[in-house]
């Protein structure tokens, strides 16, 4: 047995569900154990007691009592990258300082652990860690199916740095989708609250009129190709689960291969779509160090870039074009 540890909640886990903080945290400890735990109170977080619900936050700090043995090993051994996906990650760094590393996160890789995901970016950043450095830290998410640039920091201080910046919005973040339909208007500004479905939506979210966390994010519709697909710049303003798949659904111009939200309507005839077309296209913020106003920018993945050249897009056109703060 373990005896009595205090952790500190870490910029990456901010807002999760302590349940699935413990799960990333403590694999070996069943769910009805931790129930137990929360129950008789010998779990507390910032000194009071907790539900598996409750949602943690950057700075809290969690009280773990004595645990087997075998939940520390499995925390301390998590999955082995293959030699392929180091390489393939090292070969992905967009942007690297003293500060932070900049990666291009490919679709189908998840950011982070959880049920049934073993292979995820978080168990391969010990391969960016030069010999007695700090592991980089994340500090965002981006859902499995969505590429492009991921920020990591390369130390605690420049972790609270671009914690600070994401939590203050001094960031500003431009994606490209492709959607099926155009939207309507073609450009403006979406403010749905998001809440999460509670039976049998995984980590699908609906628009929540009454309970729902506020969402907000600006677009602009870039090129069309007829009514069928429109090439859309998104701006989100707050940073919900599927923010933005959630808001084209609801506007009516769902991301295309967004089989999740949108079914067959994701997949209009006369184009070919395998995949999700949402790409985190650029980043833009405040640098931890000296404050100077850092760019980041991360190419069109494959799948996309061959989309774009089916629809007869310039991915030129569409460089710099942040939705209108109108």
């Amino acid at each position: 047995m373990t005896g009595v540890e205090t952790r500190t909640v870490e910029p990456p886990d901010d807002g999760q569900r302590l349940d699935r903080w413990f799960k990333r945290h403590y694999p070996a400890l069943s769910y009805g154990r931790l129930a137990k735990l929360l129950r008789t109170g010998q779990i507390r977080l910032d000194g009071r007691r907790a539900k598996p619900a409750t949602r943690v936050a950057t700075g809290q700090e969690v009280r773990v009592p004595p645990l087997p043995d075998a939940a520390q090993a499995a925390e301390r051994t998590p999955p082995q990258p293959s030699d392929q996906d180091i390489a393939e990650i090292r070969g992905r760094v967009l942007y690297r300082d003293d500060w932070l590393i900049a990666l291009d996160k490919p679709a189908r890789l998840a950011t982070q652990g959880g049920s049934k995901v073993s292979r995820h970016l978080d168990a391969m950043l010990d391969a960016l860690c030069e010999p007695g450095a700090e592991r980089p830290k994340l500090v965002h998410r981006l859902d499995k199916d969505t590429s492009g640039v991921l920020l990591l920091a390369r130390t605690a201080k420049a972790a609270d740095g671009l914690t600070r910046a994401f939590r203050d919005q001094a960031t500003h973040k431009l994606y490209w989708a492709l959607t099926a339909g155009v939207p309507r208007p073609d450009a403006g500004r979406i403010d749905l609250p998001l809440a999460k479905l509670k039976r049998g939506g995984g980590e699908k979210m609906r628009h929540a009129p009454e309970h729902g966390k506020p969402a907000s994010t600006r677009y602009r519709t870039l090129m069309t190709w007829g009514r069928t697909v429109g090439w859309v710049a998104l701006s989100p303003l707050t940073g919900r689960t599927h923010q933005l798949r959630a808001h084209l659904h609801e506007i009516d111009a769902p991301v295309l291969g967004d089989a999740k939200y949108a079914a067959r309507a994701a997949f209009p005839d006369g184009i070919e779509v395998d995949q999700l077309m949402l790409h985190a296209r650029e980043i833009a913020l405040p640098h931890p160090g000296d404050g100077t106003t850092l760019r980041i920018q991360a190419p069109l993945p494959a799948h996309m870039a061959d989309a774009f050249q089916q629809l007869g897009f310039d991915p030129v056109q569409g460089d710099g074009v942040y939705p209108s703060e109108d």
